[in-house]
């Protein structure tokens, strides 16, 4: 198959239609300078976006990751980049990596399962390395994890920043691209390794949890079920309210700290007023011993802001950023300022060290990139905020600054309803109960983007499983001796429904064949 589209191969620099260098910088720019009062930044949605955020020690953090693991081959699928038409693009390829850990599996014969993992917004080497090789041995299952397009080394013209300056090209970066990218590669794998009735069950988490509950839906003849860890597929159109995100953000610190709370709450003016004195940013500057100069007092509040939500998103044990945020913040020296309260938090949450990089972040350039187009056009998520209903200032979702700035960028508008309308959303109960099953939609409530999760069971086998503890995709991160025991359980009932699935597809297997 692979040898028969390697022949159809178009070069992509025939209709390469080069942007600016500048569009580029702009993007850059864009993202490192944003600030709090923009409504329209939305929250990453990456499973591995804390990897430096939790601990107080960024150089000592190592992320587990497939591609660095000697059980596993890499591979490079040659791909269609237009799955739904058929102009002279839709007959162009480019090489789609995945990875196949052959460890574990029974094997065709024995119609042994097949575990596939999902990329989403990031190189596959940030790919959780847990859930699926912890639990592959039990189902004696081939592991699979697919890189998604124009992420890592899956790009056409060779990366991200290549293919987002061409506007012909990054007009197929999209989740129906994508889910029809992972449904060529496993009708591919199945048919190269002779496992027709191997049953396919794919996880995903966040974005990627998105992609799974939808293949599922789209792609019922390839997957047998889903595992969605931590997927707000209702936060599109009104159907969550627009400041849930941070809503649950201020829920998590005023649970932990009420004093804390009150002190971040206090904070946003104390800081505005010390910026409008002379040389207030030189001030403030040296405050937060910044490494380099403030341009503006949003510099420092969207930098904050990051921090917080970032450690409520990924508020995992054993270190749960938020309290070691709140103990920094408690915990100054009495008739410590508002502002150098705040300071302490920062410190205890990031260490001590010989100054604090206000755009410092953990994600790659790919993320960052990919992301900004993929929410100017179709995953617009209304997050925003009131004026009174957060710790937070006001931020409220726009969706004409939204067009604005996307115009301004990309030369295109966002199409706000194509998710709910591709995929549903609305009525999500009657019509997954309709029509749906074998999915799990997993979230831990400390999560704010399980405001826009499914967190009530559909149907006997479209259930939600969810703990008051739990953070953003923690369910599928490698399981640890500290881990406590909701965090166990959580686990243990996602492995008993999907061998329950595979149980029932084998005795449908064996009641067909007679």
């Amino acid at each position: 198959m692979e040898a028969q589209k390697s022949s159809q191969i178009l070069s992509f620099r025939h209709f390469y239609l080069s942007f600016p260098l500048l569009l580029l910088l702009l993007l850059l720019q864009f993202f490192a300078c944003v600030s709090s009062v923009e409504p329209h930044e939305i929250p990453f949605l990456d499973t591995l976006g804390e990897a430096i955020l939790i601990d107080h020690n960024p150089e000592s953090v190592t992320v587990s990751s497939p591609t660095v693991s000697n059980d596993y081959k890499t591979y490079f699928y040659t791909q269609t980049l237009d799955h739904f038409n058929y102009g002279p693009l839709s007959y162009a390829t480019f090489k789609q990596r995945y990875l196949i850990n052959y460890k574990y599996w029974g094997g065709a014969k024995a119609n042994s399962p097949i575990f596939v993992y999902f990329g989403a917004e990031a190189p596959l080497d940030r790919a959780p390395h847990g859930f699926l090789p912890e639990n592959a041995p039990r189902f004696k299952a081939l592991i699979v994890y697919i890189e998604h397009r124009y992420y890592g080394k899956s790009s056409p013209l060779g990366s991200m920043e290549e293919a987002l300056k061409n506007d012909t090209i990054r007009g197929y970066l999209t989740s129906a691209q994508a889910m029809a990218d992972y449904a060529e590669i496993l009708i591919y794998i199945k048919e190269k390794l002779s496992a027709h009735n191997s049953p396919i069950i794919v996880i995903g988490g966040s974005y990627g949890g998105m992609l799974a509950s939808w293949f599922r839906l789209k792609y019922p003849h390839i997957a047998l079920g889903a595992l969605a860890s931590s997927a707000p597929i209702l936060y599109f159109d009104d159907i969550t309210p627009q400041n849930g995100y941070f809503s649950i953000v201020t829920k998590d610190f005023k649970e932990v700290s009420q004093t804390c709370y009150e002190t971040i709450r206090e904070s946003w003016s104390k800081i505005d007023k010390v910026a409008s004195k002379p040389n207030g940013l030189s001030i403030l500057s040296q405050k937060f011993k910044l490494c380099s100069q403030l341009k503006s007092s949003n510099e420092l509040k969207f930098y904050l802001e990051s921090m917080y939500t970032g450690a409520a998103q990924y508020n995992h044990p054993p270190n749960y950023p938020v309290t070691l945020i709140c103990n920094g913040i408690d915990g100054a020296p009495n008739g410590t300022d508002v502002i150098g309260r705040i300071f302490a938090g920062v410190v205890s949450y990031s260490g001590n060290q010989i100054c604090y990089y206000t755009n410092a972040t953990d994600y790659t350039i790919d993320t960052r990139l990919g992301w900004s187009w993929q929410t100017c056009s179709e995953m617009v998520m209304p997050i925003g905020r009131g004026s009174n209903d957060t710790m937070f200032p006001s931020a409220p979702f726009n969706l004409s600054q939204v067009i604005e700035n996307c115009k301004s960028m990309y030369g295109v508008s966002p199409r706000p309803h194509k998710v709910t309308t591709y995929y549903g959303g609305h009525n999500i109960k009657l019509v997954l109960h309709r029509f749906a099953s074998n999915i799990i939609f997993s979230n831990g409530l400390r999560d704010p983007y399980s405001s826009g999760g499914v967190l009530e069971d559909i149907s006997k086998s479209v259930v939600a499983i969810y703990t008051i503890n739990g953070s953003h995709c923690l369910d599928i991160r490698s399981a640890q001796p500290s881990d406590p025991e909701w965090l166990v359980m959580q686990r243990k009932k996602e492995i008993k429904i999907i061998k329950g699935w595979i149980a029932e597809y084998y005795a449908d297997l064996l009641s067909l064949k007679k």
